[in-house]
């Protein structure tokens, strides 16, 4: 007789048991890379409040009328906090379907009172359609207690609870990442005086990242601002390669650029010229077998974008899901009635784990920004690598120094970087 096992009798048999039933986010294996563990800094968190006046409304765009309204956005905000704030909380977020609650554990302290007489760069965070804030927490926190603060946007139109028309996500995703930075550059208080956006970093998933490949200079295709089921009115031609609207959108205060499981390749939003004109420091982060931004698409942006120096990291076999999203709540495990597949498979792969893609994100996103917002010279070594992890040679003399046959992955120990390629192409090639 098959016995089937609902989230709810996994939570009663973890407590029976003695194991702690929760949803964490800020677990870090004892095989991650060195740069993924938690930093020193005690952090804090805080839900914030902007609104974008005098935007576009596509939802009640006509082919007569387009209508204006202010556009609200949350963000969750992590940031480090004064010594001696006591770490760990919680956060209540919406599963996929739009309806379910969940709790999240992590270590930020809600409301601590950030540290002062010192600055920090700026990172935005940006979510996948759909998406929310707190998909990619482990990321904020994780980033925000190595001296960053980091901001995570809840993208109107496009989060778990309000998801509508795909034309707002296509127009709006490049234009929230950037009103978000000039929020935070404005913003007052003990907050405000701790943050540099004059050195700002980008992370997006999903249709994060097809925002901030926008952001970072790859205007779109004419054909991408013309197709029936995107922006109506050809009114995403405001990004449009070579037009001023695109051109007055790049911003001076980024100064690099992670785009995890970019989407839109694979449909047409950018050709030779498009990716050309991308400006900034860009990692790619991958799955090898992704068949929604579709790996080959994926290639097409890590060989098109010249303008600038650029990496890309393969994480083989693995599908959409590769490195950004949290570890599926114990909750998702469950069927729910108003989608039509397990939400457990919106964070989740089939093959990789997802804490292990999570703790090599960490890794990598906190070398990548240390080098770019921090120019922090040393970090560069952990980018020069062989392309496949697998062939990496361990070669250490008897005092256990590397020799020059050494050829491992920096920052991974010996065996743990099966399953990842990593290549690299310089600004011109």
């Amino acid at each position: 007789m098959k016995t089937t096992f609902t989230a709810a009798a996994v939570v009663a048999s973890l407590t029976a048991t003695g194991v702690a039933a929760e949803n964490r986010i800020d677990r870090v294996r004892p095989d991650a890379p060195e740069l993924a563990p938690y930093g020193a800094l005690p952090i804090g968190v805080q839900t914030l409040q902007f609104t974008n006046p005098g935007q576009i409304d596509i939802l009640n765009t006509t082919a007569d009328a387009a209508p204006l309204y202010d556009r609200p956005l949350t963000v969750e905000v992590w940031y480090p906090a004064v010594d001696g704030t006591e770490q760990g909380g919680t956060y209540q977020a919406n599963l996929r379907d739009g309806q379910t609650e969940v709790t999240l554990h992590g270590r930020a302290a809600r409301d601590a009172t950030p540290v002062s007489d010192t600055t920090y760069p700026l990172i935005v965070i940006s979510h996948g359609y759909p998406g929310n804030r707190f998909l990619m927490s482990h990321l904020g926190e994780n980033l925000a207690s190595k001296g960053y603060v980091t901001v995570s946007i809840d993208h109107t139109d496009s989060i778990y609870s309000d998801q509508a028309a795909f034309g707002s996500t296509l127009l709006n995703r490049p234009i929230d990442q950037r009103f978000v930075i000039d929020q935070m550059e404005s913003l007052g208080g003990p907050l405000g005086a701790i943050t540099d956006t004059s050195q700002t970093g980008v992370i997006g998933y999903s249709m994060g990242g097809y925002g901030a490949l926008i952001f970072g200079g790859a205007g779109v295709t004419q054909a991408s601002t013309e197709y029936s089921w995107g922006t109506p009115n050809g009114l995403l031609a405001k990004h449009l390669a070579g037009s001023d609207s695109h051109a007055a959108l790049v911003d001076d205060r980024v100064k690099a650029i992670i785009a995890i499981g970019p989407w839109g390749m694979n449909t047409g939003f950018w050709d030779t010229t498009g990716l050309a004109g991308f400006e900034k420091p860009l990692m790619l982060m991958a799955g090898g077998a992704d068949d929604v931004s579709v790996y080959a698409a994926m290639r097409q942006i890590f060989a098109g974008t010249i303008g600038t120096d650029r990496h890309l990291l393969t994480f083989e076999g693995a599908n959409h899901n590769a490195a950004a999203p949290m570890p599926a709540p114990i909750e998702s495990w469950e069927p729910v009635e108003t989608l039509d597949f397990i939400p457990f498979d919106h964070y989740a792969d089939a093959v990789w784990d997802t804490n292990r893609m999570n703790n090599i994100t960490q890794h990598f996103a906190t070398a990548f920004m240390d080098q770019h917002l921090k120019v922090d010279g040393n970090k560069a070594a952990y980018f020069d690598l062989v392309t496949r992890a697998a062939d990496g040679v361990v070669a250490v003399d008897d005092a256990g120094k590397e020799t020059d046959d050494h050829t491992h992955w920096k920052g991974f120990a010996a065996r743990t970087g099966q399953g990842l390629t990593f290549e690299t192409l310089t600004k011109g090639n």
